[in-house]
């Protein structure tokens, strides 16, 4: 079986691929599926979308990423979102998300599975377990939820993905343009995303396999853009934590060299993000501190998970999972470390990374 102290860890990776009250659920099932392999993938059809008579201006890989960036960051709004994965999996939530300018703050509540409600403020992520009467505080990246679309410095997307606008669809009432990002590689999924025209907000994103398979879906059912959200309410709500158990996990801020790691020789395109220590939090049982990396190509990301090898958690063979997008690899390494390998890749590209680590001191 997996390492049931990374589970909280994947549950953050995932925070910042989706929205973090529907990423734990489908983390939660990555868990417990073994065996799966990730499967090859052409392109989606144009013609399969509707052409419309508006223009869609001319922009590059990296404009188009980038107006979808900072989308969430100058629009408040509220909507319902459903996520639809290959294997099945369907779950949703409903999210406000307010800003002046200055700060984001975002509140999204989970309709399905668990109950939970999770606000972040800028880097700051808090979820709220009502049935355990427990909180969850912690740090993160301070970027937009629906979808990450990472800033990522050092990576060219261009050198791994075309950009092609399939046309035009409406999405929860709205006219969205719709982008194919293509892959230029085996390394990484396609991506079909649908932003809405005026403000480029993502109301539909698809992640797609090389024969145009949809591995997984995330789009609002409903969204209104004129949405009149409070922050200062939004606030006082997520500064509320009477009659709930704080536990706030730490994590130390570092590098993979600094922890004696490094990659032999990078994956192709993939830079890297971020490096922490997660430690336990006062009063939680968790296992052994945990390394965590995370790269990005400005589009997909990978963390490794890094630890200590424990048979009995970790067992005598290497593990494979998938769920839609999500691919998951772990494996002994040769100096008694085990590493969990977690991104929306494929397989191969995991195998990449795992055979680039080793051990330098």
């Amino acid at each position: 079986m997996p390492d049931l102290a990374l589970v909280g860890a994947v549950e953050r990776m995932r925070w910042r691929r989706w929205i973090a009250g529907v990423a734990c659920w489908v983390c939660a099932a990555l868990w417990g599926v073994a065996g799966a392999q990730a499967q090859s993938v052409q392109a989606p059809q144009a013609s399969a979308l509707p052409p419309m008579s508006v223009v869609t201006p001319a922009r590059d890989v990296a404009q188009w990423i980038e107006r979808m960036h900072q989308a969430p960051r100058k629009r408040s709004y509220v909507g319902t979102f459903v996520v639809l994965s290959s294997s099945g999996a369907m779950f949703s939530s409903r999210i406000w998300n307010a800003c002046d300018g200055k700060q984001q703050l975002e509140r999204v509540d989970g309709l399905s599975g668990t109950p939970r409600k999770v606000f972040r403020r800028n880097d700051e992520v808090r979820t709220f377990l009502p049935e355990e009467r427990t909180v969850r505080t912690e740090r993160g990246d301070a970027r937009g939820l629906f979808p990450q679309l990472p800033s990522v410095q050092g990576t060219s997307l261009a050198r791994h993905y075309e950009a092609q606008v399939l046309g035009q669809e409406r999405v929860a009432g709205l006219d969205a343009d719709v982008v194919w990002f293509k892959p230029l590689d085996p390394l990484r999924f396609g991506y079909r995303i649908w932003s809405e025209r005026e403000s480029g907000l993502v109301v539909k994103m698809q992640t797609l396999a090389a024969d145009g398979r949809v591995l997984e879906q995330a789009a609002f059912s409903e969204l209104d853009l004129n949405a009149a959200v409070s922050m200062d309410k939004l606030a006082r709500m997520m500064d509320d934590v009477s009659g709930y158990k704080v536990i706030a996990p730490a994590a130390a801020k570092t590098t993979a060299l600094e922890e004696g790691w490094r990659l032999k020789q990078p994956v192709a395109g993939f830079v890297p993000q971020s490096c922490h220590r997660r430690l336990a939090a006062a009063g939680a049982s968790e296992a052994s501190p945990v390394l965590q990396c995370l790269y990005s190509d400005g589009l997909a990301t990978v963390s490794l998970f890094i630890e200590p090898f424990d048979l009995k958690r970790h067992g005598a063979q290497g593990q494979l999972a998938s769920v839609g997008a999500t691919q998951m690899l772990g494996q002994r390494m040769a100096s008694d470390a085990w590493v969990t390998a977690v991104g929306e890749v494929p397989m191969q590209t995991l195998r990449l990374f795992v055979g680039a680590l080793e051990r330098v001191r």
